[in-house]
């Protein structure tokens, strides 16, 4: 308010009933604008650190609740061997690292801390949260809430049935190859993966649900594979609609209170329509993300029974997707590698590294100054090839 002029509609505060002074300040708060989600890909490195510990003081959120403990114990301590030399103190200073765990077979042979993170930290995984949603796939199928990866997503979300998507499977969401037009450029503040949350409501319809329903098409259905966060965004409300649940609860019930994650979670979601945002806004502590690539590397059993439809792991984790990288590929929305491990990826450094013949978990944290480029992201993946070279030069291996 500019003190210096008052408008037509301020009355002096004696004039005004305090009835009327209460109700003005009530429309005035409903006019200020909701947070944008996207408002993270452009803050400073100072806010950077301190939200993404913190998301849920931003940003509206489901709690996922945890159960009791799954232990974590220690193992032979690992020192990763980096090629040019450096040490991991250097490594985690010079990325703006909040922390890193390796787990190998359920022990943790390295974890350190960095940016006053801890143990008890609940830090913010962006992309990461897709390998998320897609577990939750696996379930809602061997639940037959899912009936089938070859069903129309329409199926599930037919306000979609007039537009670019009406002919996309599931299977063509899982693995980001609907051919519908799409911008995931982070810098850009009028790309989709910027504008996603944006635009008119319609009653009863999500939010991102109107944004992707206007899309056009740019190839045909399965033909190339385009990153969209959007879609997974769409998968979330698939599994939401088609279990009845929200993500929060469903992840509570499948996986995160039977394999006895040590500390809730959160999933963010929309302040108006409660949509949980299926391609990102989990926030867990170090341990129970590593404790999410042991249940993984478990088979996907929890509480002694399987969460999983059958073979679904290895259908998930295998390369559906040509990404034009050699040795690379994308399967149900997790990036694959050609030796068999696969990982979850999030902007601004964040990491989940399944190694299954390895039998490693390796998790990183993450404020990174930009949200993604190249040199950081050769940097993440020598912290990988650093660790792997410490676990085959050990004794024993």
């Amino acid at each position: 308010m500019n003190h210096r002029s008052r408008k037509w509609w301020e009355p002096t505060l004696p004039a005004m009933g305090l009835g009327l002074l209460l109700a003005l300040l009530f429309l005035v708060g409903c006019a200020a604008p909701h947070a944008r989600r996207t408002d993270v890909l452009f803050w400073d490195q100072a806010q950077r650190e301190a939200a993404f510990r913190a998301m849920e003081t931003h940003y509206a959120s489901n709690v996922v609740p945890r159960g009791s403990a799954h232990p974590l114990p220690a193992g032979a301590p690992l020192s990763p061997r980096f090629d040019d030399g450096s040490t991991l103190e250097s490594y985690m200073a010079a990325h703006h690292v909040a922390g890193v765990m390796v787990v190998e077979d359920g022990r943790v042979r390295l974890e350190r801390y960095g940016l006053g993170a801890g143990p008890a930290t609940r830090w913010t995984s962006f992309s990461v949260a897709k390998s998320f949603t897609s577990t939750l796939v696996g379930a809602a199928l061997r639940d037959g809430a899912i009936h089938s990866l070859d069903d129309k997503v329409t199926r599930y979300i037919p306000e979609l049935s007039a537009g670019a998507y009406r002919d996309v499977t599931v299977r063509q969401l899982l693995s980001m190859t609907s051919g519908v037009r799409w911008n995931e450029d982070y810098a850009d503040p009028k790309s989709d993966v910027a504008m996603m949350y944006e635009g008119l409501r319609q009653p009863g319809v999500p939010l991102l649900v109107s944004y992707m329903a206007r899309l056009p098409r740019e190839f045909a259905p399965g033909e190339r594979w385009v990153y969209k966060t959007g879609e997974t965004d769409l998968i979330g409300i698939l599994v939401t609609r088609a279990t009845g649940k929200t993500l929060a609860a469903y992840l509570s019930e499948k996986i995160w209170k039977p394999y006895g994650m040590a500390a809730d979670a959160l999933w963010l979601k929309d302040d108006v329509d409660g949509t949980e945002a299926g391609g990102s806004g989990v926030s867990a502590t170090l341990g129970d993300y590593a404790r999410l690539g042991q249940f993984l590397l478990d088979g996907g059993i929890a509480g002694g029974k399987p969460v999983l439809a059958d073979g679904w792991l290895d259908d998930a984790t295998r390369t559906h997707a040509d990404i034009g990288t050699p040795g690379r590929g994308y399967g149900y929305q997790w990036w694959t590698y050609d030796d068999g491990s696969f990982e979850g990826i999030g902007i601004f450094g964040q990491l989940l590294h399944v190694d299954p013949k390895r039998r490693l978990v390796i998790v990183q944290l993450a404020a990174w100054p930009v949200a993604t480029d190249e040199a950081q992201a050769k940097a993440r993946a020598a912290f990988v090839r650093a660790v792997n070279r410490a676990f085959d030069n050990a004794p024993g291996h």
